[in-house]
């Protein structure tokens, strides 16, 4: 009978690497972070650094022809996780730049041996290994063994349980190197310039023993370290559940007579789609919605993507956002990804226990991403729907559409099915002047008017009409019916 061996997993201190690692940095590894120079390596092994190592578990990090130890010490004591009492205590920097250039392979492991032999690290950093490689590639010497040392080097660091770290500048994934397949772990950072914006990508191509988060995860790096924005879903009753246990369950939408409209209100966990022309409301339905929300002690989230705040002219908006009600949620960095915004969202919606979020509106919110993102924006957009519901929301989302007078659709992007329910606003021209109009268009397993109402807004929001009577229904002076023609995918 076999016993299985318990591989403990070490907690990053990396927001959001875990998540991607599958539980944490398998404690004892033998890992390599990797990528082309600037995007992060050594921030990164770092921040981890810092985070782990105590007097108890030591760290030791060798610097190899990048780098010297005190200019990159003033660089990385600019971040908020550098703390200067671990130096030569829980933290002690090595400097093997000339045993690297004297070009003997042996020598540099003698050198790392010794050292890690007379610390006793737990936590061994060789930075630039790809140093290393090059001055091993340069040597005549007949002993200069590079798949050996690789070798020899991790069984090495495995025998005095060390977890190990090499970092390296590697420009493509195909580079031949023997590391990539002795290393327990291969973290392979990316990064790319987008018009006026930096788009970094973290990929686990490799890590032994446990299951990881596939795909590219976009990170940044701020003043705090690098963050990772991994497609982690809040815990909390999934969108099937959500709609099954309390379909029942239905929201008041601030604005009269729209909860008719609706069937008796949108139900709770549901995603809506408000969309419409520039100026017909969508904004105001928006802030109605929040406002509501206050009223019967709900909170909410705003992402708003279309103005500035203090342009915002819902003055009870603003006091909703100002007494902490509602939180505001306003970036403009130009290398925004949908995971960011979404663990903004969540990260505000856990703090507030908030069940109402706002999406204001689609059409900036796309504009707002970095070019990269805009690529496969609806695939994101329903990963996000998706996420929210399931973390216990209720979700409105607004979208700008041009009013061609003679149709009637819901998204310029092909979305209106990833959503539970949809309500459209529109222009007709009647008499030489201009109406609103509004429809439900859809309210997913609920019975809903089919009525087009009329509405205006004044001083106290929209105010909702009596259905258009379809004589009145005319385009350019002549008598015409309102046709509904459904976004398609």
């Amino acid at each position: 009978m076999t016993t299985k061996v318990t591989i403990n997993r070490l907690a990053t201190g990396v927001p959001g690497l875990d998540d991607v690692l599958g539980g944490g940095l398998p404690e004892f590894s033998f890992n390599l972070i990797a990528g082309p120079p600037g995007c992060g390596k050594t921030t990164l092994a770092h921040q981890m650094m810092f985070s782990l190592a105590t007097p108890e578990r030591p760290a030791l990090f060798f610097t190899v022809l990048g780098e010297p130890p005190l200019k990159m010490l003033r660089y990385q004591q600019q971040f908020d996780f550098f703390d200067d009492e671990a130096i030569n205590k829980s933290i002690r920097y090595i400097n093997l730049v000339d045993d690297t250039l004297a070009g003997n392979l042996d020598e540099v492991l003698r050198r790392i041996v010794s050292e890690v032999e007379a610390h006793s690290p737990s936590l061994v950093f060789v930075d630039s290994f790809r140093s290393v490689v090059l001055a091993s590639q340069t040597q005549t010497n007949p002993n200069n063994n590079l798949p050996q040392f690789v070798q020899q080097l991790g069984m090495l660091m495995t025998t005095w349980q060390a977890t190990t770290f090499l970092i390296g500048e590697y420009f493509t994934e195909t580079d031949t190197n023997p590391i990539f397949t002795v290393a327990d772990g291969l973290i392979w950072l990316r990064q790319s310039v987008y018009r006026n914006s930096m788009v970094r990508k973290m990929e686990i191509m490799k890590m032994r023993g446990q299951p990881t988060v596939p795909g590219l995860h976009t990170f940044r790096i701020e003043t705090s370290g690098i963050k990772v924005f991994s497609p982690a879903v809040m815990p909390g009753q999934n969108a099937v559940e959500l709609h099954t246990t309390e379909s029942s369950a239905r929201l008041k939408m601030g604005v009269p007579r729209l909860d008719e409209m609706l069937g008796g209100g949108l139900p709770r966990g549901y995603s809506l789609l408000v969309a419409g022309p520039s100026g017909s409301g969508k904004s105001i339905l928006a802030a109605s919605f929040l406002e509501e929300g206050a009223k019967n002690g709900e909170t909410g989230v705003v992402a708003v993507f279309e103005q500035r705040p203090d342009h915002l002219r819902n003055a009870t908006f603003k006091k909703l956002i100002a007494d902490g009600h509602v939180a505001l949620i306003d970036s403009h960095a130009p290398d925004l990804s949908i995971a960011e915004i979404v663990h903004m969202l969540l990260k505000e919606i856990k703090r507030l226990n908030a069940t109402r979020v706002v999406i204001d509106s689609l059409s900036g919110f796309e504009l707002a991403l970095a070019p990269t993102f805009q690529e496969d924006f609806r695939q994101s957009l329903a990963w996000m729907v998706s996420t929210l519901t399931s973390a216990g929301a209720t979700v409105l989302m607004t979208s700008e559409l041009e009013d061609r007078y003679n149709d009637l659709r819901f998204s310029p992007y092909g979305t209106a099915f990833l959503t539970d329910a949809i309500i459209v606003q529109r222009y007709i021209e009647v008499e030489s002047r201009l109406l609103r109009i509004m429809a439900v268009v859809k309210v997913r397993a609920s019975a809903h008017s089919d009525e087009l109402r009329v509405y205006n807004i004044d001083s106290n929001g929209l105010q909702i009409g009596d259905r258009l009577p379809e004589q009145e229904g005319l385009l350019g002076g002549r008598p015409t019916r309102q046709r509904l023609v459904h976004d398609k995918p």
